[in-house]
């Protein structure tokens, strides 16, 4: 069995923010693979399901993003999984926007969900990191996560999402590289490069021929000789004879 965990915050207040997309992850994947409806219970809502061989419980934490670990912890215990067994959908503000990662242990970076479940399970369970990017200005990263997605972001997202759960069976057998193959270049499209300007052709150098020009007569090596010979010079010859 896995359990598959998606953090976020509960309430339509929250619903659409980057803090959320791992909530968005999982309700994709529950209604793409047929779950059974979402229940109430170890404080938070689980859907149960098959994705190819494996069973999967999902789950949302609705104790708020700080206290996620009581609620995963809750049903870690009841099933008697193991930490490899868990895998955690959240939003990673350090991975550019759409691109998408998996980590098993390390560090939280901050994270206060990651934070609270590391208190409960300790490290060694699995993450999968949906970049969200960060904003410029590092005082603003509460702010930034806890926006919504901007309309233009969709474009992106929505195929990400969909993707995800499309994939998630390569995942769930431990083909981390084709799972991440086939998330790959799923963000936004970057701007076109500018094309270089052609080099600038090189002036030609003294002497040069331009192809298919035809070939200058050899330039004379000094003032031209007077000839010896000529009408005056054979009058002054008959002269002097």
């Amino acid at each position: 069995m896995h359990l598959l965990v998606g953090l976020g915050n509960p309430g339509g207040r929250y619903a659409g923010n980057r803090h959320n997309i791992g909530f968005m992850a999982l309700d994709r994947l529950a209604q793409r693979h047929g779950f059974g409806p979402w229940r109430a219970r170890f404080e938070g809502e689980c859907a149960e399901g098959r994705i190819g061989s494996h069973k999967v419980l999902a789950l949302k934490p609705k104790t708020f993003m700080n206290l996620s670990g009581r609620s995963v912890g809750a049903a870690v215990r009841f099933f008697k999984l193991e930490p490899a067994q868990v895998l955690v959908c959240h939003d990673e503000i350090e991975l550019a926007p759409g691109k998408v990662r998996v980590k098993v242990g390390g560090g939280n970076a901050g994270h206060n969900g990651l934070k609270d479940i590391d208190g409960h399970l300790g490290r060694d369970y699995r993450r999968l990191r949906l970049g969200v990017g960060r904003p410029a200005d590092k005082s603003q990263v509460t702010n930034w996560v806890l926006s919504d997605f901007a309309k233009a972001e969709r474009d992106w997202l929505d195929p990400l999402l969909d993707a995800v759960a499309d994939h998630m069976g390569r995942l769930l057998d431990g083909d981390e590289a084709q799972f991440l193959n086939a998330l790959a270049g799923l963000g936004p499209a970057r701007p076109e490069k500018p094309p270089r300007p052609d080099k600038p052709t090189a002036a030609p150098t003294a002497g040069a021929l331009t192809p298919g020009a035809p070939t200058p007569p050899p330039a004379a090596s000094g003032p031209a000789e007077k000839s010896s010979e000529g009408p005056m010079a054979e009058a002054l010859k008959r002269l002097f004879k």
